[in-house]
């Protein structure tokens, strides 16, 4: 009976939404669960011996575009990237494995560590492009992305700081953005670096990584 197949099939369709609706909303209701928490500095300066392996003790990063500075980044955008990696919604087996529950145990770990690190002081790179493409990347950067990271790339609670970025670190994500290895990354960034070429590519990481420097 053809109408029996669609109401079992719309049955079974009704009852496998909420699950995935439920599934979703995991990794959003740990965001909002660690931006309740009370950060313990304390703790969080004891955590980050951990993130240091890679990221170094001032939170420098690495210049081959690897590892990228943290120092100073805002809380909220740490707290994202964390849960976000704890939840594959980002790719990098480092710090999945790292940010898992075996390192970072719950929503306290994750506040008290984001917020160490985002009261470190600001590092800057130290490695830059051939300045080729320098002053195309300003321009490119003052047109169509400081009005979301700021005039100086400063970010806010929303959006990533970016100056002083390691240089081919923003080339990179920049890159796996395009080809669909940051699945976190917000679409309209997609969409807006769709419209790049390679020489603004390249222009707004080498500008980027010089601001503050």
């Amino acid at each position: 009976m053809p109408w029996l197949s669609l109401r079992v099939s719309g049955w079974l369709l009704s009852a496998l939404l909420p699950l995935t609706a439920h599934a979703a909303s995991i990794p959003q209701q740990e965001y909002e669960q660690v931006l309740r928490s009370q950060p313990d500095l304390v703790h969080g300066e004891a955590l980050i011996a951990t993130c240091a392996a890679c990221h170094g003790p001032q939170g420098a990063g690495v210049s081959d575009g690897s590892v990228p500075a943290i120092a100073g980044q805002h809380f909220r955008v740490i707290v994202r990237q964390l849960v976000d990696f704890r939840h594959d919604k980002r790719w990098d087996l480092r710090m999945q494995h790292f940010s898992d529950q075996h390192h970072l145990s719950g929503t306290q770990d994750i506040a008290d560590v984001a917020a160490f690190i985002s009261r470190m002081p600001i590092t800057r790179a130290s490695d830059h492009g051939s300045g080729e493409y320098l002053r195309h990347g300003g321009e490119v950067y003052a047109r169509l992305c400081g009005s979301c990271h700021g005039p100086a790339a400063e970010g806010d609670e929303r959006n990533p700081r970016l100056a002083g970025q390691h240089y081919e670190y923003l080339l990179r994500q920049m890159h796996d953005a395009l080809e669909g290895r940051r699945p976190n990354f917000p679409r309209d960034h997609v969409r807006l670096l769709q419209r790049f070429e390679l020489a603004d590519l390249a222009g707004v990481a080498d500008y980027l990584s010089r601001l503050g420097s």
